[in-house]
């Protein structure tokens, strides 16, 4: 009986780069432009604020681990995508300082116009890329798919009064109604993007939030490769943010930039999109090779890790006694 046989090139085999992993990346905060305003008192104030929690933090992960085996990194997120701010020859050092006052260091310092585009890889639209959108029962498909509007929700939206439907029936309102609700809805709509300003995309606050989370978890790749890849500290800041990497390393000797779990200290304003980064994450299909590599790595260590990316995302809401801002 004749055998097929198919050969194949090693080469041709994606290989998928596995990414180092703390146990936990702290987020000591992520101000807007306008909390800049205060100087380094503002900023020293906020790191007051942040610190007990990153403390009951760090002692949860040691009593969990271990106070010799836990892997515990510091990240902050500079807000650089919605408009240019400052330098980051003064800003950062300020921030370094600031942060060593209330007792903290920050390890990481990742730019928000990274979780847009990093090293050449756009990779927000990595993200888009893998968004498997959760229908609702009822859905007739009318509605165009999120990637072509800019709209995700968590299940499904009121119908429009007087619209016609299949067999020309009018439709009367009704309510939107959450997938899985439980008992009653708490319904949710984002926006992703839009293309207000010469038809180029502007990717909103809660989508570069889920792609930064998805940075920290370590569930990103490009080509097999991973994105954003920390970058030590240059010798001599540059005055602009485009000109630093995506994601700087501040600390040498720090833990892993990507993590098992996250936890972030913000302040209370960022609840709603916080929220609105959840909706996201719960319908973003991480490539299933960097899912099960992640998996296996915390079976071997004996991390209790789970399933679902949200899960692995925790939060501190503090308030923050500033004005609120909004993107």
């Amino acid at each position: 009986m004749a055998v097929d046989a198919t050969f194949r090139e090693a080469s041709a085999q994606p290989r998928v780069e596995q990414l180092p992993l703390s146990h936990v990346s702290i987020e000591l905060g992520h101000l807007y432009m306008e909390d800049y305003a205060a100087g380094i008192d503002g900023l020293r104030a906020n790191f007051q604020r942040v610190a007990p929690w990153v403390e009951a933090a760090r002692r949860a992960c040691q009593q969990s681990i271990g106070d010799r085996r836990s892997r515990i990194s510091t990240c902050f997120l500079v807000d650089d995508y919605f408009g240019p701010f400052g330098s980051p020859r003064l800003i950062v050092p300020d921030l370094i300082r600031a942060a060593a006052d209330a007792g903290l260091e920050i390890d990481y310092l990742g730019r928000e116009s990274g979780c847009a585009s990093a090293d050449g890889v756009p990779v927000a639209q990595l993200v888009e890329d893998q968004l498997v959108v959760e229908p609702a029962p009822t859905t007739d498909g009318s509605r165009p798919p999120a990637t072509e509007v800019g709209w995700l929700s968590n299940g499904q939206r009121s119908p429009v009064p007087g619209q016609g439907g299949a067999m020309g029936v009018i439709s009367q309102w009704k309510p939107p109604v959450e997938n899985a609700a439980n008992r009653h809805s708490i319904f949710v709509d984002v926006e992703l993007w839009d293309e207000k300003y010469d038809s180029a995309r502007t990717w909103s606050c809660p989508f570069l939030a889920s792609v930064w989370q998805l940075l920290r978890l370590g569930m990103l790749r490009n080509l097999g490769e991973g994105v954003a890849v920390p970058q030590p500290r240059p010798d001599e800041l540059p005055e602009r943010w485009d000109e630093l990497p995506a994601l700087l390393k501040l600390n040498p000797s720090a833990a892993p930039f990507s993590a098992y779990r996250t936890f972030s200290v913000l302040a209370n304003r960022f609840l709603p999109v916080e929220h609105a980064v959840r909706t996201i994450l719960g319908q973003v299909n991480v490539t299933g090779v960097v899912a099960a590599q992640v998996a296996e790595r915390a079976d071997r260590e004996g991390v209790t890790l789970p399933p679902e990316l949200v899960e692995r995302i925790e939060y501190a809401f503090v308030y923050s006694g500033s004005s609120q801002h909004w993107h």
